[in-house]
């Protein structure tokens, strides 16, 4: 016995921001001027298409905000041709081909518009399109179903339909993608959306969001916010609209600062007591949601083959129309995060839409998903654990190769999205998330390297302590060796320093002036030189690859020559956040250096002793993980079930499991 169940609908912008138009509607022709043969693994050939296959299609065109008459419907100009061809609207064929029981997709479309016109298209996984279907409207309106296989999906390829208007214009009033499902498929699974904060009116703002969304509702059982700031959420001036709309499902825990890794956890470890609850999703506290995108997710992991986290992709929330990333991997060589070999960031559908994009149309296999977005089956948290008790960074993607290996794949599903503050624009890998960053990328490599060695993990980050100590990062590059450190003492002291490490790495980095920021520039000298650059070259050239080889080459060895007398007292030049690469510090005794938020500046000062002490230290530590790295990853190997469990992650949130719920007792 089957019924029918909704898979996915039409939907149009929430708001009226025509910078997200794109990624709902599309005004713009398809121009396959790309080979994505080209576009494959092969650097070379994939860095000489990137010009062209980031062109523009756009021919200006666009749609006018009062179109828009619903959440669902959309007004057409006489004669005007649109496509649903986009992120939120094409149906991604493949990915329902892949992962769920449905080989059968029913697409309804309802028209107004004597003369309109409906057409099916397809795409393969090269990008290829082919019209599969054609409807005309007959008289003011009609509704037009298509039966459509997901057979010859198995690549990749995605479903769309274009509408034409006719001589007195259109209005697709609603559409809808359904299946025949199994009887006991057809009841949707509810969501504990789990969210943890440092940012009070953000999360308040995003809560309200959350609870305005009368379809989101059914689906919700529980939003946690896990409060872990000074300033608490509950008193935001946002928060009253947020307790209005979510009512009893709403639940803020107050907790000290454990990190994303030690909120989640704690949101993972809750809905796991709880039981109540299919699945738990991960949400950013800073992001604006596109709650359709919840309800996509649910019902695709509803109808998966086995259970799977459905992971959400990120927008720009800067540039709303940008995808950071349409999937990422774990490289296991070099066991780094990064965007699949065949795919981009950065894209912008504002320039290049979906249609013409031939690399979108294969499907994109994924190792992880980050967790500003990500749907987790409770029965995965019941089987392989919790959150690691690593503070930030690495948490999701190390779940995400846990999950893999105990059999539950991750899907970065297009359509479930957020916009987030992108990377690009934090400094990260040089603050002091670079402690975090390091110590839990090789704790990760450790537990799920292939390799027996970590592959060349061991000689890369080698090569980064010299990159940092060549430029006079020496907090980056002490945080560093503290990391390291920190390894090597075993699994078993994560938990008990997850409350304070943040406090003392903060305090330790400050003892260099690369790590004193300043957000006056005039609080420092004014740059002076004792001699011209050489042959009038600029600070920021690009150096070639013969000169690029040189100047890593030369960079260490210069480091042990004297500091020049002046550069101790004025600067010897000033650099922004994107100049400020290793070719460039390597030349200089001190400089200016804006970081990459652009708040704030900091003085990078050379320091010949410092670094003769740091250099030996890191040749020693890094020798030491070359013999050691096998017994050191069977004991985090061993003990891995017992430090993502609940009852270690019980006793670490002890201290705050009886504080009380600061909403409970108020009227919804």
């Amino acid at each position: 016995m089957t019924t029918t169940r909704l898979l996915q609908r039409q939907i149009l912008p929430i708001d009226r921001d025509t910078d997200v138009f794109p990624l709902y509607v599309d005004l713009e022709e398809a121009k396959l001027d790309t080979d994505r043969d080209a576009v494959g693994g092969d650097k070379a050939a994939k860095d000489l298409n990137n010009a062209a296959i980031r062109q523009s299609t756009s021919t200006g065109r666009k749609l006018h905000p009062d179109q828009i008459r619903s959440r669902t419907a959309l007004r057409l100009e006489p004669s005007q041709l649109l496509s649903f061809g986009t992120y939120f609207n094409a149906f991604p064929a493949s990915y329902w081909r892949r992962h769920t029981i449905v080989d059968e997709v029913q697409l309804t479309v309802s028209v107004t518009g004597d003369g309109s016109v409906v057409t099916v298209y397809k795409s393969m996984a090269r990008g290829h399109s082919q019209r599969v279907d054609i409807a005309v409207v007959e008289g003011d309106g009609g509704t037009f179903t298509f039966d459509l296989t997901l057979k010859p999906f198995v690549d990749g390829g995605w479903y769309w339909y274009d509408v034409v208007a006719g001589d007195d214009g259109a209005i697709v009033e609603e559409a809808e993608w359904t299946a025949e499902v199994p009887a006991d498929r057809v009841e949707h699974g509810t969501v504990d959306v789990c969210i943890t904060t440092m940012l009070p009116d953000m999360s308040a703002q995003l809560l309200t969001q959350l609870g305005d969304t009368a379809e989101l509702q059914p689906y919700l059982d529980t939003v946690m916010v896990m409060d872990q700031g000074k300033d608490k959420v509950t008193d935001s001036e946002y928060f009253p609209a947020a307790r209005k709309g979510l009512g009893d499902k709403l639940r803020v825990i107050v907790q000290g600062n454990l990190g994303g890794s030690g909120g989640y956890a704690r949101g993972q470890l809750e809905s796991v007591r709880k039981g109540t609850a299919t699945y738990a999703m991960m949400m950013d506290d800073d992001v604006v949601c596109e709650p359709e995108g919840i309800i996509r997710a649910v019902t695709f992991g509803d109808l998966a083959k086995r259970p799977t986290i459905v992971g959400g992709h990120m927008f720009n929330l800067y540039s709303r129309a940008e995808l950071h990333s349409f999937g990422e991997i774990v490289q296991p060589w070099r066991f780094w995060w990064q965007t699949r070999l065949d795919g981009y960031s950065q894209w912008d559908f504002g320039a290049r839409n979906l249609r013409s994009s031939r690399w979108l149309h294969k499907r994109a296999d994924v190792d992880f998903n980050g967790w500003f977005m990500c749907l987790i089956p409770r029965v995965v948290l019941e089987e392989i654990g919790l959150s690691l008790p690593v503070f930030i960074k690495w948490d999701d993607s190390e779940f995400g190769l846990r999950a893999k290996q105990a059999g539950y794949p991750t899907v970065s599903f297009p359509g479930a999205a957020v916009w987030h503050v992108p990377w690009t624009d934090k400094n990260d890998g040089l603050d002091w998330q670079s402690y975090f960053h390091h110590r839990n990328r090789i704790i990760a490599a450790l537990l799920h390297s292939p390799y027996e060695r970590g592959g060349r993990m061991v000689r890369e980050s080698f090569n980064h302590q010299i990159k940092h100590l060549a430029s006079l990062q020496y907090s980056t590059a002490e945080l560093r060796h503290l990391a390291m450190e920190d390894v090597l003492r075993g699994p078993h002291a994560l938990h008990g320093e997850l409350a304070t490490k943040l406090a003392d790495i903060n305090a330790f980095r400050k003892q260099w002036s690369d790590a004193q920021l300043l957000l006056d520039r005039d609080d420092l000298p004014p740059v002076r030189r004792k001699k011209p650059p050489k042959k009038g070259k600029s600070d920021i050239e690009i150096p070639g690859r013969k000169s690029t080889l040189i100047a890593a080459a030369l960079a260490p060895i210069r480091q042990l020559r004297p500091v020049r007398e002046t550069a101790g007292v004025y600067p010897e030049t000033e650099l922004t956040a994107m100049d400020a690469k290793w070719w460039n510090l390597v030349k200089y005794d001190s400089a200016v250096v804006s970081m990459n938020d652009g708040s704030s500046v900091a003085l990078y000062k050379r320091d010949p002793e410092h670094y003769r002490d740091l250099l030996k230290r890191t040749i020693d530590i890094h020798r030491r993980f070359n013999r050691e790295w096998p017994q050191l990853a069977q004991q985090y190997r061993d003990a891995l079930g017992e430090i993502t469990s609940p009852e270690s992650w019980e006793k670490t949130f002890a201290p705050w499991t009886d504080a009380p719920d600061p909403t409970e007792g108020e009227g919804a």
